[in-house]
């Protein structure tokens, strides 16, 4: 059969029933485009968190767990599993947190392939006191080029400078919600704290902010030197070591081979972010099972009014298989009529996603002091605009196709007869 003739019969079809067309076209249309807004939305908020996580924390991290679970002593005189010994209240042992040749490990760690930079580092809980403002955090005791070189400070500070904390031995750069909520400038002075009682006066030489409320909520960077005076540590006195990766998914396999090797525990950063990525499958199975639902209520739209099509137009049908046309020249008409469809609202629904896309793009989102974010995150992909379309002229090709199977079957002799 010429496809020429095919395709006039097929338009002729279409603009004879012109409102079941439209709604065809527009439920085909309204799948597309939300398809399209949640997926880019969706993907969006899985960037950026993924994103700033990564950002804001290292690939692996190196510390040495402070184990407070250990034997009883009557268990450790008389083992034996036919005995029962409890002791209650047992006093905890007196363990540090320091990283034993911490210096001398990371170097090391830094001279292997693939790691991008290594910080050496002193982590302590802190109180800061402002007059009668008093705040928990922590305090992380650095090597500030180190700590650039990981985590790029230097383009997330909102005042000061790194150089003001090298210059400054009792220098302190503050995360920027932390310094608001204590109510303190660059310049100023704070007094920090420490968990043996120590108290030190710092100054305010800077102030920084991640976007990620738990970091600058609490945190602060001092000279590495500072904070070990301030716990009244050696020199050599090291509490975790983190690692950046030239590539993050070579992470996983260094952190397990850094732990059998160093013999500390080691933290990789899909594992210190597992709710986020739980929250990133969870939103994308959300995202395509809602989307191809809606896909699917519109191929039922279009099965339907393909049906009453075969139904309406059968005794058309059966002067064409009269005059010669056989069932795979009427599948042919039938499915043109769908793919017409499915292209001209896909199409459409591909437009009217990327403007519902923009649009939410530059609509306002104020997210408090839990991430600093202007605008909801979205991710403008050409892979989705073609998953779309697809999912949409398959849907209503499927659609199409079985009621162009009953008009095929139809017996133009029994039809004309009455």
């Amino acid at each position: 059969m010429n496809l020429r003739i095919a395709s006039q019969i097929a338009r002729t079809h279409l603009l004879a029933k012109k409102r079941q067309t439209l709604v065809a076209m527009l439920g085909v249309m309204f799948g597309i485009a939300m398809f399209i807004t949640m997926i880019s939305f969706m993907q969006g908020v899985n960037q950026f968190l993924e994103d700033s996580a990564l950002d804001a924390s290292p690939h692996i991290r190196m510390y040495n767990e402070v184990n407070t679970q250990r034997p009883g002593l009557i268990e450790q005189l008389k083992p034996g599993a036919d005995k029962f010994n409890v002791i209650y209240h047992q006093k905890p042992k007196d363990e540090q947190a320091r990283l034993r040749n911490g210096l001398v490990i990371a170097e090391r760690i830094e001279r292997e392939p693939g790691v991008l930079g290594v910080s050496p580092q002193v982590a302590t809980q802190v109180f800061y006191n402002n007059g009668p403002i008093q705040i928990s955090g922590t305090v992380s005791g650095v090597d500030i080029d180190r700590e650039n070189r990981l985590y790029n400070l230097r383009s997330r500070l909102k005042s000061g400078s790194i150089r003001a904390l090298q210059t400054n031995p009792d220098g302190l750069i503050m995360g920027a919600t932390l310094a608001r909520k204590l109510n303190v400038r660059t310049g100023d002075k704070v007094a920090v704290t420490t968990p043996i009682g120590g108290t030190r006066i710092l100054r305010v030489v800077g102030t920084f902010g991640f976007g990620i409320g738990t970091v600058d909520n609490t945190k602060s960077y001092a000279d590495l030197s500072t904070v070990q005076e301030m716990l009244q540590k050696d020199p050599s006195y090291i509490t975790d070591i983190h690692i950046k990766m030239i590539d993050p998914l070579q992470a996983i396999p260094v952190s397990r081979r850094l732990r059998a090797t160093y013999g500390y525990y080691t933290e990789d950063w899909a594992t210190a972010n597992t709710a986020i990525l739980a929250g990133e499958k969870i939103r994308n199975v959300l995202t395509y099972v809602v989307s191809i639902t809606l896909l699917v209520v519109a191929g039922f739209g279009i099965y339907n009014i393909m049906n009453m099509t075969v139904i309406n137009k059968i005794k058309d049908i059966a002067i064409l298989k009269a005059t010669g046309f056989d069932g795979k020249d009427i599948v042919a008409i039938f499915l043109l009529q769908a793919v017409f469809i499915g292209l001209t609202g896909g199409l459409m629904g591909l437009l009217v996603g990327f403007v519902l896309s923009s649009l939410l793009s530059v609509t306002p989102f104020d997210a408090g002091d839990f991430l600093s974010i202007k605008t909801f995150p979205v991710i403008f992909a050409v892979k989705y605009y073609i998953m779309g379309i697809l999912f949409g002229v398959i849907t209503t090709v499927l659609a199409g196709y079985f009621p162009s199977r009953k008009a095929a079957q139809v017996d133009p002799v029994s039809i004309l007869r009455g």
